[in-house]
């Protein structure tokens, strides 16, 4: 039976990709804090590995683009939403203008439908 989540799809290669953002990052990308990598899931500072396009939104979870090193915490903020969006949750400012989150919408201007 296929697993339904797509990162562990394929275990052995998110795991190789897991070591390998490990291996290159130290600062987590959306707080900007060094991340401990010494500590285990479920500590909120953990390292844990985020998808600049979430897999929600069809990012691929296997390429070494769409990932980068974020804490448990800060990961969980952002869920799959923006990263400013996630800052702002942090700092807790006001969430950013909905605009900033990209979608398209149906122009019934044109259409002539209603």
């Amino acid at each position: 039976m296929a697993s339904s989540n797509p990162r562990r799809r394929n275990g052995w290669r998110r795991s190789q990709l897991r070591k390998r953002v490990l291996a290159a990052y130290d600062v987590c990308a959306i707080c900007g804090k060094p991340v401990d990598k010494t500590l285990k899931t479920p500590h909120p500072m953990s390292a844990e590995v985020d998808e600049l396009v979430p897999v929600s939104r069809g990012g691929d979870p296997l390429a070494f683009s769409n990932c980068r090193l974020v804490h448990r915490r800060c990961n969980r903020l952002k869920s799959n939403k923006t990263d400013a969006y996630a800052r702002a949750q942090l700092e807790h400012k006001p969430q950013p203008p909905l605009t900033s989150l990209p979608f398209t919408t149906l122009d019934l201007s044109t259409s002539g439908e209603w």
